[in-house]
């Protein structure tokens, strides 16, 4: 019964060693991994300070007049935005020059705007870039006349609308008047908007009007309709576009408005400055990547004085093209972007930086571990080689009683049954014991010796 109960114990018994080994060996490796992970999370934690913060869900930009093409195009881009869960609130505003003062206000809270070309001085606003020109904005010059007006000059003293206060069109026409010597001394100068300049003009409460605006206006097409109202022809236009860089000469070819009543009668030739998209530092770097993508859907098609994939771009800007406009130009859209949804897009562009502590420690320690951790389970075995050959030096010297030296053996001995290590380092284990047993033969041998030389003497 007392073998049988032995035997029954000595399942259990392997079990437990079995259990024993494995923890050993599992904490062997977690001794090794645990300050290289605690190093590495570290490494991504400091990492992650410099990760930037996401784009917001809402966004203001100021566009223009509700009845405006900038009102118009806002509203399109305001369904791009809205397609990747970003509000896009438009600000209607008096025009351009409007548009630059809330960009420049850090309190209105208006990031991006459109603009005409040619409003303000970039020295005067040095953190103002821009995204890129959109397309052309031709500067119609209407007067109430049954000739063909080709000067600005043929205006003086006349009673000439040039665009509401804050309004891009008053900027510019003041500035083209000026140089042609029309001032409010030379001429009566009213500050209209579109709307009532038009009806101003065809009522013959004024005789100019000038507007800056898309060929396909409906105010432009009722003004060439208009009997006893010209066109402005300018004869002069390559002199305005080297005097005013922000100026382009546009041909609109005669038809081109409407086909059917040749609108207009004759080829023309305009001055045109060119919408653009100008942002302060408070955009955010993802939305600017967001808005070029939104630029080029809605207005690579080109249009009546555009051919299709002319806009946008980086020519004709005012402000200096910042410089993810002009990779965007460039190379095109980032890598990213082209394949993944734009906010999938932007999380990994923010997440590069963790790559880091990746490449600095991560595969670093991958390198390192293996070797370290065999050196580990070495370690554990080779460390009793000191004791033995600490003992056998003893044995030779003969400093060391059989007593003494069975003893030690016996302690070494039950310290290696121990020692744990995984089945890779076992042979190593094993050999050690053989050692051991060779030292206690040793002992053996040489009591022997000196117990037979003991008898002889």
């Amino acid at each position: 019964m007392a073998v049988k109960a032995q035997n029954d114990h000595q399942p259990d018994t392997r079990k437990r060693d079995k259990r024993r080994r494995i923890f050993q060996s599992l904490w062997a490796q977690i001794a090794v991994v645990a300050p290289a992970l605690i190093l590495v999370i570290a490494g991504f934690v400091v990492a992650y300070q410099f990760v930037g913060p996401p784009p917001p869900d809402r966004i203001v930009m100021a566009t223009g007049s509700e009845s405006g093409a900038y009102h118009a195009y806002g509203k399109l881009y305001a369904e791009r935005f809205r397609e990747e869960g970003i509000e896009l609130v438009l600000r209607s505003t008096a025009g351009s020059s409007e548009n630059l003062s809330l960009l420049s206000d850090p309190d209105a809270d208006v990031p991006v705007a459109f603009m005409q070309s040619g409003i303000g001085e970039p020295a005067d606003h040095t953190d103002l870039k821009s995204l890129g020109s959109l397309y052309y904005e031709p500067l119609w010059v209407f007067v109430r006349s049954d000739g063909k007006p080709r000067r600005l000059t043929e205006l003086s003293g006349l009673r000439i609308a040039v665009g509401a206060e804050g309004s891009g069109t008053r900027s510019v026409a003041l500035a083209l008047l000026a140089d042609n010597g029309i001032t409010d001394a030379t001429a009566s100068l009213a500050a209209l908007d579109g709307v009532t300049a038009e009806a101003a003009l065809q009522a013959g409460d004024i005789d100019a009007a000038i507007f800056v605006t898309s060929a396909t206006s409906p105010r432009i097409r009722a003004l060439l309709e208009a009997p006893g109202i010209a066109l402005m022809n300018f004869e002069r236009a390559d002199a305005y576009v080297r005097r005013n860089d922000y100026l382009s000469k546009v041909l609109l070819p005669k038809g081109t408005v409407d086909l059917a009543n040749n609108l207009p009668a004759e080829d023309t030739v305009l001055l045109a400055p060119t919408a653009t998209v100008v942002f302060s530092p408070e955009l955010h770097p993802a939305l600017a990547d967001l808005l070029l993508l939104t630029m080029r859907d809605t207005h690579r098609s080109g249009g009546l004085l555009e051919k299709p994939g002319s806009f946008p771009g980086g020519n004709f800007v005012t402000y200096p093209l910042a410089p993810v406009a002009q990779r965007f130009y460039d190379e095109g859209p980032p890598f990213l972007q082209r394949y993944l949804s734009f906010w999938a897009a932007n999380l990994i562009d923010r997440l590069k930086i963790l790559l880091l502590p990746l490449l600095t420690l991560l595969y670093p320690l991958f390198k390192i571990l293996p070797p370290t951790y065999s050196w580990r389970m070495r370690s554990k075995v080779n460390r009793w080689y000191k004791e033995l050959q600490a003992l056998d030096d003893e044995l030779r010297a003969n400093s060391i009683s059989r007593a003494d030296a069975t003893a030690r053996l016996d302690e070494i001995e039950a310290s290696v049954e121990k020692v744990s290590v995984p089945a890779g380092f076992a042979a190593s284990a094993y050999t050690l014991r053989l050692h051991i047993d060779f030292l206690r033969r040793k002992v053996e041998e040489v009591t022997r010796d000196q117990d037979d030389a003991a008898m002889v003497g």
